[in-house]
């Protein structure tokens, strides 16, 4: 041991090795955190007298933090959420307290285990599709796997995969998200195949996993996407038996207040000596 750590250079060469060492077994190990803070970390641990155990438990930390922002990152781009529409950007002030209240529990995601779905239901414009993405956002933050789609869109991938016959399949790669989100499922007028597809997916996510869906159309109006009375009332059954519903209803267009307020003509200062 003596023998071989003078043939290295002494203790400054064992140390530049060691540190070169160790961050090459980090990498290997894809600690990727622990390769970037272990010197510096090292450092603030020798000047302020940290014990090993302090020193190992921050090293964890950082790794464990860095992985939950690539984490984050992944999550965020398999998403498909319009990321502009999260909650710095929607003034929930603007919803009544009963709303807010709905959310502000929803936030966490802890509904997401028993399989409950959310229904945010409203006239045009009063923020709907931008809440849920908003909510699914903050579940993403909180480490869970979510979808956005429209409605339309989400049909025609199910309607493309059923004519291919790898409707299961693609199901499947559905089932991997905690939630997904369907917006707008009210505007469009689907024909039978489609009302179909659409109620396959609602039915194999019922009691398994959540979805939130954002329509303008009130439960006695659904007939107009599922065509029949029976297929209608068998949908409504499997989305609200496990259903928190966030009735916008009664709310002002919020989509119409943002456009009045950008539109307020602005007081101009006139520089002095300048007369009109």
């Amino acid at each position: 041991m003596i023998s071989s750590f003078r043939q290295q250079g002494g203790p400054v060469s064992s140390a530049t090795n060691r540190h070169q060492e160790l961050k090459a077994i980090l990498d290997r190990l894809k600690l990727a955190g622990m390769a970037k803070h272990f010197a510096d970390l090292a450092l603030r641990a020798a000047k302020e007298g940290l014990s090993h155990e302090s020193y190992l438990h921050e090293l964890a930390r950082q790794e464990e933090a860095l992985r939950q922002e690539r984490r984050t990152e992944r999550l965020l781009r398999a998403s498909g959420l319009p990321l502009e529409k999260t909650f710095r950007t929607f003034d929930l002030k603007w919803l009544s307290p009963t709303l807010q209240l709905q959310i502000e529990r929803l936030k966490p995601g802890a509904f997401l285990e028993q399989a409950v779905n959310v229904i945010a239901v409203g006239k045009p414009g009063v923020g709907k599709s931008h809440v849920l993405a908003a909510l699914g956002y903050e579940l993403i933050l909180a480490g869970h796997a979510v979808f956005w789609t429209p409605t339309s869109t989400l049909v025609q991938r199910l309607l493309a995969a059923k004519r291919d016959l790898r409707l299961p399949q693609e199901l499947a790669k559905l089932d991997k998200y905690a939630c997904v989100i369907l917006d707008d499922i009210g505007y469009v007028q689907h024909d039978r195949d489609e009302m179909e597809v659409l109620f396959t997916f609602l039915a194999e996510r019922y009691e398994s996993k959540s979805v939130l869906i954002s329509t303008n159309l009130v439960f006695s109006e659904w007939e107009r996407i599922f065509k029949s009375p029976m297929t209608t009332m068998a949908a409504i059954d499997r989305v609200t038996h496990h259903c928190v519903i966030l009735d916008m209803m009664a709310v002002d267009s919020y989509r119409a207040h943002q456009a009045q307020h950008q539109h307020l003509p602005q007081s101009k200062e006139v520089p002095s000596g300048t007369h009109k």
